[in-house]
């Protein structure tokens, strides 16, 4: 059985062929029952309920899951290419299962070998699916301001507090969540515990937020009244471990939401080359206006060095080592250029970008959600700067 400490040796890798014939099967799943629906439910947001099931069948749930646990076993850049090229259509869904894959990470990496045979098979398989909550309503970036507390009660700890901006909340079953079970520790983190925390009697759902874009995804309050849980459901059995098992989950969903930028940032950059190529002013098509051309020029280079940074990053998690410098890198300029791609593509579109009967208007207000989710970029180029300092010392 794979240990926490050995598990970050094991290097995933997967055959060429193999990669092509998923990435394949992604792009006529996506032809066939995602595409012809987007609108529908973005618009409305709707959860994509078939969506889901399909996802599951496809062992989406299960992406990077050790395969020892049921699921794919997927490495970390064909995770990406997957996230990529979904998101380059719509980004939403891919929230679903990244969220859940960052708690399964939890669990994989730092759970006991109990833990891991109880609740990995039903991950992987989408049977359970659910979260990470970690956020508060004082409490987002600075994960150590959190004042949602378990107290331990015999064989239970019981819980009270509150959660917010939750992935999956309305819809999901288990969350990996971000407690305090010594609210007194200095410094702060070492009071912090992480828990397999499942819908059961003191856990109930507060407001769905509406939101500006991400939509068809449920976003929503998690609130603890009471909470009781069983203290084998503390991640790895010992308090005062969450904060780190929480943040090193963060390194999988920072490369997520980098390839997630990518997809938006290659999806504009796709959506204004045909659109240019179509559009005509003063008797040619605007792609032919210099204007354009450098709008198009600056869009494809971004996108490139958006998606091979985050492979970039992919790869160091790949290898076992840590990875939030590269990580980081890859979350910070891809998210920017999936905010500055969607925004010249508008401009690209000129008034028609203004209509909901273009998909352009979804990229942008999807776009920016990048900049801020899974750590600011504020914070990203401070955790950035930090490191590369660290490295280059005088």
């Amino acid at each position: 059985m794979a240990t926490a400490a050995n598990l970050e040796d094991q290097i995933r890798t997967i055959d060429p062929a193999e990669e092509r014939a998923f990435m394949d099967a992604i792009d006529r799943w996506m032809e066939r029952e995602v595409i012809p629906v987007i609108q529908h439910h973005d618009h409305n947001d709707l959860w994509p309920e078939k969506l889901v099931d399909q996802m599951a069948e496809m062992g989406l749930f299960g992406a990077t899951i050790g395969q020892e646990y049921g699921g794919l076993g997927l490495p970390a850049t064909t995770y990406a290419k997957i996230v990529m090229r979904i998101s380059s259509h719509w980004m939403a869904i891919t929230g679903i299962f990244n969220s859940h894959l960052i708690m399964a990470a939890a669990v994989e990496r730092f759970g006991t070998p109990e833990q891991k045979m109880k609740w990995l098979p039903k991950f992987a398989s989408g049977e359970i699916r659910g979260g990470l909550a970690l956020t508060e309503p004082n409490a987002g970036t600075d994960l150590q301001a959190i004042r949602t507390v378990a107290v331990k009660d015999g064989d239970d700890y019981v819980i009270n507090g509150t959660k917010t901006w939750i992935s999956n909340a309305l819809n999901g079953q288990c969350f990996a969540m971000l407690v305090k079970t010594d609210p007194n520790a200095d410094p702060r983190y070492k009071g912090m515990s992480l828990f397999i925390a499942d819908k059961r009697d003191g856990l109930t759902t507060g407001k769905k937020f509406d939101k500006l874009g991400y939509k068809a995804i449920d976003s929503a309050e998690l609130i603890m009244e009471d909470y009781r849980i069983p203290a084998d459901q503390l991640i790895g059995g010992v308090e005062g471990q969450g904060f780190f098992q929480a943040t090193g989950g963060l390194e999988l969903g920072r490369i997520n939401v980098a390839a997630r930028g990518v997809g938006l940032a290659e999806g504009s950059l796709r959506l204004a080359t045909e659109y240019a190529q179509q559009r005509e002013t003063m008797g040619k098509p605007i792609a032919q206006h210099q204007a354009i051309q450098l709008k198009l020029g600056e869009m494809v280079t971004r996108a490139r060095a958006a998606r091979l940074l985050t492979l970039d990053a992919s790869e160091a998690y790949d290898s076992g080592e840590r990875c939030d410098f590269e990580a980081g890198m890859a979350k910070y300029f891809a998210s920017e250029a999936a905010v500055e791609n969607s925004q010249e593509a508008m401009r690209v579109f000129g008034g028609y970008s203004y209509s909901k009967e273009y998909d352009i208007e979804r990229y942008y207000r999807d776009s920016m959600l990048m900049c801020i989710g899974e750590g600011t970029n504020e914070m990203q180029r401070m955790i950035i700067a930090k490191q590369h300092l660290r490295a280059n010392p005088v």
